[in-house]
């Protein structure tokens, strides 16, 4: 079934999320109180809500997107490309970039949405933060009344579980397993805050979300047992 997929029709995305504010402190009080609520069950007895507050980006009622990346291919005869291309910065300009982009090039019934662990994370949290910003979803996202087979997303994670709900492989990991050459990363996951709010380096930001959608992309060409993409085939526009 994977192999008789148009790999030109699947946009590969990955995103990168911060907590709304720098410090627990910057909150008003009342989202104080919210979020030590939230972030209870996941906390230690000896951890208090402000120095769990590093987390708070994994939710999409206390962070926010500072980075789309997304990446597609392109095929003509036998040369193939990979386009990768990226929107960050202020969270409501660039959901409505990324928005403009599946309505102009992904909106078709046989386009799909691909990212690793993209179901539990990247595609209900872009969804959010949209309607957070009175943004009207797209058809891709708007996964209201439609069937389970109906719903137009790709998920690593969930294609390497094969039906095991128990288990969870990081992107890194299963690319390693894949015999997949891992790219030079300069960071990884746990420093995007820190990155984002005291470096203020946006770029480098965005290097490593391209990393994952490149990474991404190549997994599930391993999964089709297809051969890997090379570097003069990894394209940035």
């Amino acid at each position: 079934m994977l192999k008789k997929l148009h790999i030109e029709n699947i946009l590969f995305l990955d995103i990168e999320t911060v907590p709304q504010q720098p410090n627990f402190n910057d909150l008003d009080e009342n989202t104080q109180v919210l979020w030590e609520q939230k972030s209870q069950y996941q906390r230690k007895d000896e951890i208090s809500a402000a120095d769990f507050y590093d987390r708070a980006g994994i939710w999409a009622e206390f962070g926010k997107i500072v980075c789309i990346s997304v990446g597609y291919f392109t095929l003509k005869g036998d040369a193939r490309n990979f386009r990768v291309t990226s929107f960050a910065g202020e969270e409501q300009k660039l959901l409505k970039q990324f928005k403009q982009l599946l309505q102009e090039h992904f909106s078709k019934a046989m386009h799909l949405l691909c990212a690793h662990n993209g179901k539990e994370f990247d595609f209900p949290y872009i969804a959010r933060r949209m309607l957070i910003h009175d943004i009207e979803l797209p058809y891709k996202l708007n996964l209201f009344g439609k069937k389970p087979w109906e719903v137009p997303h790709l998920d690593t994670m969930e294609l390497w579980k094969f039906g095991d709900y128990k288990h969870f492989t990081s992107l890194k990991l299963l690319a390693h397993v894949l015999g997949i050459p891992s790219p030079k990363e300069d960071m990884d996951g746990s420093m995007v805050k820190d990155v984002f709010y005291q470096d203020k380096n946006l770029d480098r930001i965005v290097s490593y979300c391209e990393l994952d959608v490149v990474t991404t992309a190549q997994v599930l060409l391993r999964l089709r047992n297809e051969e890997l993409l090379s570097e003069d085939e990894i394209k940035k526009v």
